[in-house]
């Protein structure tokens, strides 16, 4: 497995695979060619079918100004190729300089066609949860022991820029009130959570609503274009710094504990990623917000110091209870249901940790096993669920927003 940081990464919204991935792979054509006086970029697939909803159109021309270019929206899928495909053609005058493919794989990774596609070294010798906990207990580690491990100490420094980044966001995030733009009317609702006393608030209705405001806060940010932290993608980047802001608040942790949370958590992230997805568009929303919430469970589980089979199983019953979400979002925009989302998943992790409370060891599934489930979920899945705005609420908002 890949470093925690090619998991957590600092970036513009809405979304990991349709801003930051295009945004990195614009950038790197633009400095291969020096000499261009005009780009062409082809969007096709889960690209061009949310694209305008999520803004890709605009990062690349904000990413290869002031070079004149055409974006062109395809919504055929390219057979043989990834979901999220775009093509770049780069011209000087009339000479057309180079043509590639290339593909948004999720967490803004991308792979340009016919070339070795960078891949971060592998710093983890394990692939699975089972082998991760076994030499975990050889060797007396937890989780976060067995990062700094295999990634060394300076894994720390990095993890608390991620956590100051996340914290940012959500303060942010608080601040601003208004209609995010896109067309749907969305009104933000972080400040309105965050600010509004239930008229007989029990400490369980507040929690409820302080967490919620958080997810809130991070995912309107992610909606405007804001800066995130994607954990793992952009579209899930409030489930994760919600349930860790809240318990830090309520419970007094450090910030050298947080970051432990966040390197258990992205342990987890990071085997989902090697094992399975993260891309809506390639496994539905179970991939983004169903991961998030397997991530967040973990880091809740490892923050409250739970063993490594109550980590195992916060994580796997966080994950368990997503299978099969599609990623259906309204007019292709990270908004409805993106954001409440985001909300309702920050509050099952906290679920999932009082149940491996109480109930690990009656477990019968692994955290390995609901993984490779979730893929095989993904791939089975109807192609209008997996982020095209064709299926689900979309679909159904579409034909009938006016009842």
């Amino acid at each position: 497995m890949q470093s925690l940081k090619e998991l957590y990464k600092i970036g513009r919204g809405p979304s990991s695979s349709h801003t930051i991935g295009p945004e990195r792979a614009c950038k790197i054509m633009k400095k291969r060619f020096p000499s261009a006086t005009a780009f062409r970029v082809t969007l096709y697939g889960s690209l061009a079918m949310t694209g305008k909803g999520h803004l890709t159109d605009v990062v690349i021309e904000k990413t290869l100004k002031p070079i004149p270019v055409t974006v062109l929206f395809v919504k055929e899928y390219l057979p043989g190729k990834h979901p999220n495909t775009m093509r770049i053609e780069v011209f000087q005058e009339k000479t057309l300089l180079d043509d590639k493919y290339v593909y948004s794989t999720g967490g803004g990774t991308i792979v340009f066609e016919g070339e070795e596609p960078y891949i971060p070294t592998g710093i983890y010798p394990h692939a699975s949860y089972s082998e991760i906990s076994d030499f975990c207990m050889r060797n007396g580690l937890r989780l976060p022991d067995y990062v700094e491990k295999f990634e060394g100490a300076a894994i720390w420094d990095y993890l608390a820029s991620i956590w100051e980044q996340m914290k940012n966001t959500i303060n942010d995030g608080l601040t601003v009130t208004g209609v995010l733009a896109g067309g749907l009317g969305t009104q933000r609702k972080a400040n309105y959570l965050f600010n509004q006393r239930h008229i007989d608030e029990s400490a369980q209705t507040k929690e409820n609503r302080i967490v919620c405001a958080y997810a809130f806060a991070s995912s309107e940010q992610n909606a405007s274009g804001g800066v995130i932290v994607t954990a793992p993608t952009c579209g899930a980047c409030g489930v994760l710094p919600a349930v860790l802001k809240y318990m830090q608040e309520t419970r007094g942790f450090s910030d050298r504990q947080i970051w432990r949370a966040l390197a258990a958590g992205g342990i987890v992230g990071n085997l989902i990623k090697t094992n399975a997805s993260i891309s809506g568009a390639e496994c539905g929303c179970q991939a983004e917000i169903g991961s998030a919430c397997s991530m967040a469970a973990a880091a809740l589980a490892e923050l409250f110091e739970m063993g490594l089979d109550q980590i195992e199983y916060a994580a796997e019953v966080a994950m368990e209870h997503h299978l099969g979400l599609t990623c259906d979002p309204i007019n292709g925009l990270v908004q409805i249901p993106c954001i409440e989302r985001n909300a309702v998943a920050a509050m099952r992790s906290i679920n999932a940790l009082s149940l491996a409370n109480f109930l690990t060891n009656s477990r019968k599934v692994s955290l390995d096993t609901v993984i490779r489930t979730m893929y095989e979920t993904g791939l089975d899945m109807n192609r209008k669920y997996r982020e095209t705005s064709e299926g689900g609420l979309a679909r159904n908002y579409s034909k009938n927003h006016n009842n």
